[in-house]
Parts: C-alpha cells; sequence; structure tokens
C-alpha cells in the first residue's frame, strides 16, 4: 500500500492488479505503477490473488473484491474515501479490472472472504491489454482447437464451447448494465484486436457510460516495460481517474 507524502484528509484509491495469464505474477509486479498513482494524490494498492494453479476461476476475482471491501473496511485507518475507488491492471489484471467494474452485485463472484457487510463495487477502471468479452469468435476457436490455449483451459477448465457458462460469468461484457462505472481501455498497437474493447464499448454507449480507448502506436501487449510507452499509459490512466475520482473544487 503507498500513500502520497504528507497526506492529510480523504483520498480516493487505486486497486492494481498485475498481469501474468491468470497463472503466475505477484503483487511487486504492479508495486511501481502503483507508487506511480501514490505520487499523485492516492492512495494505491498492488494486490495478489489466487492463480490457476492454485484454484480455479471465480478464485481470481474473489480475492479481487475481497481487496475492494478491505479498503473499505479499513478506509479511515488509510485515509480512503469509500466512494472513490478505481482499479487498473495490464493483461489477466486488466481483464479483472474490467470485471470489478461490471460484476457489482453478482453472488458469484463475491466469494468467502472477509468483510462482507462492505461493497465490493468500484468507481472507475482503466483495463490494459485487456479481454473484456470472453465470448468472441477468437477466444472460441483458439480454446477450440487442438489442446486448445493452455492459459485459457487452465484459467477457465475448458474450452468455451466446453465451459460456455463459466466463460460468460468471468466475462465483464457479460454483466454490464447501466450502473456500473467508467472504463478506459489501453492497449498496444501490435496486440490483438479484442484488447480494442469493441463490443464492451458498443453496449456502454447504449447506456450512456463514459468509456474511452487508447492504442499505443508501435507497441506489443506487454507495453508497460517500455518507458516511453508506460508513461503514455499511466498519463492517460491518471488524467481518467482525477476526472472520475477527484472532487472538483
Amino acid at each position: 500500500l503507498f500513500k502520497p507524502a504528507n497526506s492529510s484528509g480523504l483520498m480516493p484509491a487505486i486497486v492494481g492488479i498485475h498481469g501474468g495469464g491468470w497463472r503466475k505474477g505477484t503483487k511487486k509486479n504492479f508495486g511501481r505503477h502503483a507508487r506511480y498513482f501514490a505520487e499523485h494524490g492516492y492512495v494505491a494498492v498492488s494486490i495478489e490473488y489466487r492463480l490457476s494453479g492454485e484454484a480455479p476461476f471465480p478464485a481470481h476475482i474473489e480475492d479481487c473484491k475481497a481487496a475492494v471491501r478491505w479498503l473499505r473496511a479499513n478506509a479511515e485507518k488509510y485515509g480512503i474515501d469509500p466512494d472513490r475507488i478505481g482499479a487498473t491492471g495490464h493483461s489477466a489484471g486488466g481483464h479483472l479490472a474490467s470485471l470489478l467494474a461490471t460484476s457489482s452485485g453478482v453472488k458469484e463472484l463475491e466469494g468467502e472472504g472477509g468483510n462482507q457487510e462492505f461493497s465490493s463495487a468500484i468507481q472507475a477502471a482503466v483495463p490494459m491489454g485487456a479481454q473484456s468479452d470472453f465470448e468472441t469468435p477468437r477466444i472460441r476457436a483458439m480454446t477450440a482447437q487442438p489442446g486448445g490455449s493452455e492459459i485459457w483451459i487452465q484459467f477457465m477448465g475448458g474450452s468455451l464451447d466446453e465451459q460456455e457458462a463459466l466463460y460468460q460469468l468471468a466475462s465483464p461484457h457479460h454483466h454490464l448494465d447501466a450502473e456500473d462505472p467508467p472504463q478506459m481501455f489501453i492497449t498496444g498497437e501490435r496486440d490483438n484486436t479484442d484488447t480494442h474493447a469493441v463490443p464492451i464499448r458498443t453496449s456502454m454507449v447504449e447506456l450512456s457510460i463514459p468509456s474511452g480507448l487508447l492504442i499505443i502506436p508501435e507497441a506489443p501487449h506487454p507495453f508497460l516495460p517500455e518507458e516511453r510507452w508506460r508513461n503514455l499509459a499511466l498519463s492517460t490512466a491518471l488524467y481518467f481517474f482525477d476526472s472520475y475520482l477527484k472532487t472538483t473544487e
């Protein structure tokens, strides 16, 4: 957990979620980015979650929701405004950030973690390199191949054809409704086009939910390690979070 130096009063918070194909990575992977947000006026946390080798979906999102509830339960201790919490992450973490944004109130994804009396809803999300719709033709074809995609099969326990209901449960787009918060999608030009989030952004327009898309020129899927791409992504995310999580003076 990172806080601005000499902070006072209640501040918005940001949950940072690492990537790694839902099966690897630690909170250290998103720590430097959480520190960036703390340097710009947020209480920022980089969290861990159970990985695919440890537990099947929905354990991953259950742990992310537990982290949001924990922030609200400890809001007074850490100077957090419980009504202004955002989430961001890259790749698998981006998917989980988007799912946090759309699945408030979905009982099947809450889990049995602590602080159940608090809400796991967030007020803004910036998914990076994220799959926001799990029912695309690309995912169906990729997971149906002999052997499928190991990452997807391990995460979801089978192909889209075999686990249709579970893929729907894991799909941010599937849960979208008019009460959901704004989302800003960031992706690399060389990443697959599913990360452009066209279906979910189209639905967000229809529901009058603010959304946006930044495609970083020349960038591949893992763009955060490269300084020029990382700076653009984080500054864009900061501007978006400032627009929706910081009160107007």
